[in-house]
């Protein structure tokens, strides 16, 4: 879309209470907002034609699941005109949850889940060392995740 959408005090209270709780009804919100459910859902449609709202998320504990490894990877990429084609390639891995170009020592750093150390082995010597343009990985393991949060976007009252 050509148009910037402005966002107003509203809006941001509505993402801010949508991304606490995502099962919020239209209408409770409202209500918590001091408009109405139809307002609600205009807003909502609209900034998800602008892709503010790009869906809604389940918040999985994957532990919970079996998935006991999270392990974060930075690349170094043989050149960094290689970066699309590699990204291309690393999204066909389902293991890999995030994806994130960066400045520094890596060229592009990203997020793996796996149930145990034989899967990230796989993703990390069969997968991963596959790809070209891929020179060379670091790879840290998460011991725990202390917290993962949203970032509060409505203003403070």
């Amino acid at each position: 879309m050509a148009a910037k959408l402005n966002l107003d005090k509203l809006d941001l209270q509505i993402i801010e209470a949508m991304m606490q709780n995502a099962e919020i009804s239209y209408a409770e919100l409202g209500k918590k907002l001091f408009v109405s459910g139809g307002t609600i859902h205009v807003r909502i449609k609209k900034l998800q034609e602008f892709n503010i709202v790009k869906g809604t998320r389940l918040s999985v504990d994957l532990r919970q699941l079996g998935y006991d490894i999270t392990a974060f990877v930075g690349i170094y990429l043989e050149k960094s005109s290689m970066y699309d084609a590699v990204a291309e390639d690393l999204k066909k891995i389902p293991e890999i949850i995030r994806l994130n170009y960066t400045t520094g020592n890596y060229s592009m750093f990203i997020e793996i889940v796996c149930k145990d150390i034989a899967q990230l082995r796989y993703v990390l010597h069969d997968a991963l060392q596959k790809i070209k343009g891929i020179e060379r990985t670091e790879t840290f393991i998460s011991l725990e995740e202390g917290f993962s949060r949203n970032v509060p976007v409505a203003p403070a009252d």
